[in-house]
């Protein structure tokens, strides 16, 4: 071996380490996060808060194998769950700026089949590409033997068609899986392309988003972070078992909520979005593309995740983009720091990431809670988002 490799190796060695040691923090939110440690609330956080060209804060706390004390870092791997709805409605829109298709379309302009679907009170239902993207479609779930051993999207769409549909298309709003992983199929129709393999070359690649994936590999599995659920006998955290219709390449690449990701990822497609679709040179939205992302199409329906006394019948405060939650009026909690206008999507395992365009801010969490009585209404959330916007202010 000749000397100057490993002179080049510690050369390596001693920027990776200055560039971890230079990550900004900002004060109080490692603090914040290590009590719901302690609470066991969660077993480790990796917290980011970004503007438009820089990362403001970025730490880890705690652990992402509590068996093995393996430490969170950023590069830990991380089920984002629903977070993957943002990036279907990305990928849409940006054939929509290619002019192959528009989100007023009907849908079986893509997919004939879907031209004899019936509506509960038999009127020809007429689905277009924004009902199945902000939850008022009404299209049923794909559930039972049949959408367990799809192996592609195409074999979902029998399984969509034969399930009931479950309201009048824009009578309300209703949280949808079916409507989203549908919008992945038309993308593979109108690409030519698996939806897995639109994401990577026009997206993923492009960004630099290495770990972010439907099907991790080898070496990405040993930095997978271990999912906990609260035990609520002991108040123990024990390992939940990881779901089984996902990570898998038997299973469809489902863009309702399949990915995998790291907060060293997802922040390069935050910073995208908070750049109004580009970044670092490259456009991946037109500003007309990025405008209808984020622009609520649910018109005055009540939305949202928060429509009972629990969590305060906040229905109004929400609208629904191109698989994105709106905040259109701030409330008190976990929303108080936010402006109108804020997007975004939280995971079934607490993970969030909101960009708030008005202040230029983004604020990004990866936890691995799958128990959370709602995880988008979490106290890690409001926690880490109050404790951030306040050192914000003073920054």
């Amino acid at each position: 071996m000749s000397p100057a490799l490993p002179l080049r190796l510690v050369a390596s060695s001693c920027l990776l380490a200055a560039t971890l040691t230079a990550a900004p923090q900002l004060p109080g939110i490692g603090a914040a996060m290590q009590a719901k440690i302690d609470q066991k609330e969660i077993a480790g956080a990796v917290t980011v808060v970004l503007s438009k060209d820089k990362i403001l804060h970025l730490e880890s706390t705690g652990y992402a194998d509590l068996a093995t004390q393996r430490p969170i870092t950023p590069d830990s791997l991380c089920w984002i769950a629903s977070m993957t709805k943002p990036i279907t409605g990305v990928a849409v829109l940006m054939l929509q700026d290619e002019g192959k298709l528009n989100v007023a379309d009907p849908v079986a302009n893509y997919i004939p089949e879907f031209a004899s679907l019936k509506t509960p009170s038999g009127k020809p239902a007429n689905l277009t590409i924004t009902q199945i993207l902000n939850h008022t479609s009404g299209l049923g779930e794909a559930s039972g033997p049949a959408a367990q051993a799809a192996k592609t999207l195409a074999d979902l769409v029998p399984v969509w068609l034969a399930a009931k549909m479950q309201y009048e298309p824009g009578e309300k709003w209703k949280y949808t899986q079916s409507g989203i992983n549908l919008a992945g199929r038309i993308v593979e129709v109108v690409s030519g392309m698996t939806f897995d393999a639109f994401l990577q070359k026009r997206l993923f690649d492009p960004l630099g988003m290495k770990n972010t994936t439907f099907y991790p590999n080898e070496a990405q599995l040993k930095q997978l972070a271990v999912g906990y659920a609260k035990n609520k006998d002991t108040g123990a955290l024990t390992p939940a078992p990881a779901r089984a219709d996902y990570g898998s390449r038997n299973r469809p690449p489902q863009g309702n909520g399949g990915l995998f990701s790291t907060a060293n990822d997802y922040a390069r497609f935050c910073q995208m979005l908070l750049n109004r679709g580009a970044l670092d040179g490259k456009r991946y939205l037109s500003p007309a593309a990025f405008q209808v992302l984020t622009s609520v199409s649910t018109g005055n329906l009540p939305t949202g995740f928060f429509q009972n006394d629990t969590y305060g019948q906040r229905g109004m405060n929400y609208g629904w983009g191109i698989g994105t939650c709106i905040l259109r009026t701030p409330h008190e909690g976990l929303a108080a720091m936010l402006s109108p206008g804020t997007f975004g999507h939280g995971g079934a395992w607490g993970t969030q990431a909101w960009i708030d365009p008005v202040k230029g801010v983004a604020y990004l969490l990866m936890v691995q809670r799958s128990n959370f009585p709602n995880s988008d209404a979490s106290d890690v959330r409001r926690v880490f988002q109050e404790t951030a916007a306040a050192a914000l202010a003073k920054h």
